[in-house]
C-alpha cells in the first residue's frame, strides 16, 4: 500500500467488527485499528484523513474523543458509526458524518469517500457538509413537530442558510467543471439541488 494513499483510523471497541471494517476498507486505503478511545488518540497523528468512531466505549466514549481530536486541532474529516440513535445534542458535536449501526460494506465505503473529497473544499463548504449531514439525519429520525421546538435545530437551519448564500462565491472560485460537478455530486446526499444556483 502506498504512503500516499489516504489514512482512515478505525476506532471500535468491538475488535471483530473494528477488524470487518479494516477489511472492507484496506484495499483502498492504509487503515489503523484502535480498540478504545484512548487507544484512539495515542493513534491519531497529523497522518490521519478520516477517523470512524464508536460512541459507546467503555474507557473514553466517542462524544469525548471526539472532542480531544478537535481540542487537539486535528483536521482530519471524523464520521460517527453507532448504534446510539442520534439527537438534537448532534449539532454542537463536531463530526463530519453519522451513521447509524449496523453498516453495509458499502454505506462505509461511500462515507470514507465522500469525506476524502470534502478534504478538498475550504472550511465553508466542510461546515456545510457537517451541517447538512445532522439536518438530514434529524429530519429522518425526528417528527416535524420536534424539529420545529428545537431551539439547536433552528440555529442548525440558519447557519445552513447562511452558508448556502456564501456557496456561489466559493464554486465561482473551483477551475473547471469537473469540480464544480463533484461539489454538487457530494451535495447531493445532503442537501437539495434547488437550493443552489450554478453560475
Amino acid at each position: 500500500m502506498s504512503a500516499d494513499q489516504p489514512l482512515v483510523l478505525i476506532v471500535e471497541d468491538e475488535p471483530d467488527l473494528a477488524d470487518l471494517y479494516a477489511t472492507w476498507l484496506k484495499d483502498e486505503y492504509r487503515v489503523r485499528v484502535a480498540y478504545g478511545g484512548r487507544e484512539a488518540l495515542e493513534a491519531l497523528d497529523e497522518a490521519v484523513d478520516v477517523v470512524l468512531l464508536d460512541r459507546r466505549m467503555p474507557d473514553l466514549s466517542g462524544d469525548e474523543a471526539l472532542t480531544e481530536i478537535r481540542n487537539r486541532g486535528f483536521e482530519c474529516r471524523v464520521a460517527m458509526v453507532t448504534a446510539v440513535e442520534p439527537d438534537f445534542d448532534i449539532v454542537a458535536m463536531g463530526f463530519d458524518d453519522y451513521l447509524v449501526k449496523p453498516v453495509s460494506k458499502d454505506s462505509l465505503e461511500e462515507t470514507v469517500s465522500n469525506l476524502l473529497l470534502r478534504n478538498s473544499y475550504d472550511d465553508g463548504v466542510k461546515e456545510l457538509f457537517s451541517l447538512a449531514s445532522k439536518k438530514a439525519l434529524l429530519e429522518s429520525e425526528k417528527d416535524a413537530t420536534s424539529l420545529e421546538s428545537s431551539e439547536e435545530y433552528t440555529e442548525l437551519d440558519g447557519r445552513l442558510e447562511e452558508l448556502r448564500a456564501e456557496l456561489d462565491e466559493t464554486l465561482q472560485n473551483l477551475d473547471d467543471d469537473d469540480d464544480i460537478e463533484a461539489v454538487y455530486r457530494d451535495l447531493g446526499a445532503d442537501v437539495e439541488f434547488e437550493e443552489f444556483d450554478e453560475t
